[in-house]
């Protein structure tokens, strides 16, 4: 469970126009500590210009110093083309020190226009990193992202290296010399290659995957950390630019012994989606700075920027076999399942709101009958976990026309419905549909006395949302915003957020739809995004759980901390899922890998969060809300 937080002051570094040879790019700039100071070298290009009659822009490796990571001064070209073998220009430097010189793999450019035989690795050396003493060309095949271990290995200089980057598939391998000039042996390279797939790192990804080595590994107590670039569908127009990590075994790196669970980035920002190259972000280079793991990436070819991510916990995400870590199930089982006597839930019973009331849990989940109409029932528990009362007839039924059956045997009536209290009222807000027009949100109230006594003296329900426009997953705030109420919602496939004078938001023709969360392309919240409970109050902010669907149809949940005077600003977000489908009931249902929240209560720091198992049944998992809180903000 964490948190990878962009840098406030992104782009860290970005071109120059003062600076010929970065008047164009500076990016994908990789970082090494020396003494109190950070180096980073970076890839910079000039503006386009005629070279030996083509025209094009030309790649240098530039120097930088800082420090502290961030603010980076004093820049100027280290590594130029020199020979015939980087002629067209010198990209992405990784830099180890060993043995006391540090060793500069790149990518050197030979032909013109570019193409794969002409793309290798080369290598500079340097005693100072202040001259270059010596040049090779290292491979006599395509390659790119060459890095070397900055320790010996049992005895060996070892290396990652990334083959056939531009003749896809590429393989992030591993290469190992008995002497150090063996780096540098075409004879040696010849060898390994007739061997490549005996060197290739198994690093699960799906076969329309490509990945790439991104930064230099990193030693740290549980293996070898590296950071790599992870390029979901390659090779059709949308392919989806991501950064990973994967763990090696630090006596044998060839085992993998963990892997990020999914991208920890993704194109989400400006700088990240408009620039040279749109959508790109790539890994090169990391450091640990205290307690934190920081990872330099250039943002589409144009920029650097950096972001942090607490080093402990995502390792502990990282490791084989992967442990639940977020939600635990408190039952051996489904909590409620439908009762085939009762007409009105035969079906299914799922996504469920909650309220605790007097040391009592009411849930109210929405039920299905055979034909599809769906109304809300109620079970009652002391603990949270023992069921102590369920209703025997709906408490909620369908009563307007927004709401009542358009369609025989289409799915209609009162949906996932949220509750919040503000005084002695329950506000209830719903998804209301007739299976004609589209869904709205409804909104209906009861005094508490009525609810707790099971008086059933719901008002009469009102639309609250724009007419004729696909809105669900909403929910009354439950503190006034700006001296205004303030309504989460899903329109399209984002959470957002409107004010209105009253909790029937008359405004609502008017509505904003102001984003406060969007899906993340490639990650497992891709497709779409809606709240699921209510926001959390704390002293650090609102705790708003939410769910996500990826672009394979799977329902998971998250996390993100909210702004506790203005909930429309986000300040942190869950990289990972915090739970997600695993159970029988989860797996399969009406549908298929869906767990769906509309409820929570919190009892002795603990958060209980009611949802939907496959749209069938009904089950509760907790979580420490100080754990949740602590991820949120670390």
């Amino acid at each position: 469970m964490f948190v990878v937080k962009r840098s406030e002051h992104n782009p860290i570094l970005s071109p120059q126009r003062e600076h010929p040879f970065e008047s164009f790019a500076a990016f994908n700039g990789n970082p090494i500590k020396i003494g109190s100071s950070i180096c980073m070298l970076y890839r910079a290009q000039s503006f386009p210009e005629n070279i030996e009659g083509n025209q094009f822009s030309l790649s240098t490796i530039c120097k930088t110093v800082s420090t502290d990571g961030i603010h980076f001064k004093n820049r100027e070209v280290f590594i130029f083309p020199e020979n015939v073998w980087e002629r067209y220009g010198c990209e992405d430097p990784r830099v180890t020190k060993i043995d006391g010189k540090y060793f500069i793999f790149y990518t050197a450019l030979s032909i013109y226009p570019f193409s794969s035989q002409g793309i290798k690795v080369g290598l500079a050396i340097s005693s100072d990193m202040k001259t270059i003493t010596e040049k090779h060309l290292i491979t006599p095949f395509n390659a790119k992202a060459m890095t070397l271990f900055p320790e010996k290995i049992n005895g060996k200089y070892v290396a990652l290296l990334t083959a056939n980057t531009d003749l896809p598939p590429s393989h992030i391998a591993i290469a190992e010399f008995d002497h150090i000039e063996q780096i540098w042996s075409e004879d040696y390279w010849k060898k390994w290659y007739t061997e490549l797939n005996n060197h290739t790192l198994e690093i699960p990804k799906f076969l329309t995957d490509h990945l790439e080595i991104g930064s230099c590994p990193i030693k740290t107590e549980d293996g070898w950390l590296v950071v790599y670039s992870s390029v979901q569908n390659y090779n059709s127009s949308k392919k989806t630019f991501g950064i990973e990590t994967v763990l090696l075994d630090l006596n044998d790196p060839k085992r993998v012994i963990g892997k990020t669970r999914g991208p920890l980035l993704t194109p989400e920002e400006q700088y990240e989606q408009y620039g040279t190259v749109p959508n790109t972000i790539f890994p090169s280079g990391s450091l640990i700075i205290k307690d934190k793991l920081y990872i330099y990436y250039g943002a589409t070819d144009t920029t650097i920027a950096v972001a942090s991510v607490d080093l402990e916990r995502l390792l502990e995400s990282m490791k084989f076999p992967y442990k639940e870590i977020g939600f635990e199930r408190l039952t051996l089982g489904a909590l409620l399942t439908p009762r085939k006597d009762k007409l009105w839930e035969a079906k299914a019973i799922f996504n469920p709101a909650a309220i605790d009331i007097d040391g009592k849990i009411s849930i109210l989940y929405r039920a299905m009958s055979q034909d599809n109409t769906s109304v809300l029932g109620l079970a009652e528990s002391e603990d949270g976990i023992k069921i102590s009362y369920i209703s025997d007839k709906p408490i909620y039924t369908p009563r307007e026309s927004f709401e009542s059956k358009g369609v025989p045997n289409g799915n209609s009536g009162c949906e996932d419905p949220r509750l919040t209290k503000i005084g002695n009222i329950i506000y209830m807000y719903y998804t209301a549909y007739n299976g004609v027009t589209p869904p709205s949100v409804a909104m209906t109230y009861i005094k508490e006395t009525d609810f707790k006594k099971r008086n059933w003296n719901w008002s009469k329900p009102v639309i609250v949302t724009t007419d004729g426009i696909d809105d669900k997953d909403a929910c009354l705030h439950s503190e006034k915003v700006k001296g205004k109420y303030f309504l989460f919602h899903r329109v399209n496939n984002y959470i957002c957020g409107d004010f209105g004078s009253t909790p029937a938001f008359p405004e609502r023709n008017n509505f904003k739809n102001i984003p406060i969360l969007l899906p993340r392309i490639g990650m497992w919240d891709s497709l779409k995004v809606g709240i699921s409970v209510p926001p959390i109050r704390t002293k650090k902010g609102w705790i708003l759980i939410y769910h996500g669907v990826s672009h394979r149809s799977r329902y998971r949940v998250g996390a993100a901390l909210l702004d506790l005077k203005d909930p429309t600003i986000v300040l942190s977000r869950t990289t990972d899922a915090l739970f997600e489908p695993q159970e029988a009931y989860e797996l399969e249902g009406q549908v298929n890998y869906v767990v769906f929240p509309c409820g929570a209560i919190v009892r002795k720091g603990l958060i209980y969060m009611y949802y939907g198992g496959g749209d069938s049944v009904v089950d509760v998992a907790s979580i420490s809300i100080k754990d949740l809180l602590d991820a949120l903000i670390n």
